[in-house]
């Protein structure tokens, strides 16, 4: 991975948007900082965030707005994907597959998230698509592999 895509990638997960800037795309980059700003706002993501940083996986979960949090994780992932993917030519074969699983994945986990228990403990809005971000990443490196391997690429 060269810097610049780093950078790109460093810059989007941080805010939607911002790797787009870097990348010289202000349309898609105005874009996705607007979704962002509208997802956030409508699903109440930012007092998740705080409560579940407090400890407070109860409240966090009782203010957020699923409907809204639900289309989070592909806009997200898509923003770094996107950001990835124009900040340098060279992009090697099928490397958007760990971005789409780790999108199924957390989306998964945000649906799961006021339910399943880990060590005892629900996890909430934040902390579960957090964790089942790390599984998309693995399955969606392996995958990419598989193919790539059984393809001959």
């Amino acid at each position: 991975m060269h810097y610049k895509q780093l950078e790109a990638i460093l810059w989007s997960i941080a805010f939607p948007g911002f790797g787009q800037f870097l990348n010289r795309d202000l349309i898609k980059g105005l874009t996705f900082l607007v979704l962002e700003i509208v997802i956030n706002l409508c699903s109440s993501f930012n007092r998740a965030i705080i409560f579940s940083f407090n400890g407070e996986i109860t409240k966090a979960i009782e203010v957020t707005n699923y409907q809204w949090l639900m289309f989070y994780p592909c806009v997200y992932m898509f923003g770094i994907w996107d950001a990835y993917k124009y900040s340098h030519p060279d992009v090697k074969p099928l490397a958007f597959l760990p971005f789409v699983i780790s999108a199924y994945f957390v989306t998964v986990g945000l649906i799961y998230s006021s339910k399943i228990k880990i060590m005892g403990m629900i996890l909430g809005p934040v902390w579960m698509p957090i964790i089942f971000l790390l599984p998309g990443l693995v399955i969606g490196f392996l995958l990419r592999k598989i193919i790539l391997v059984r393809t001959h690429q």
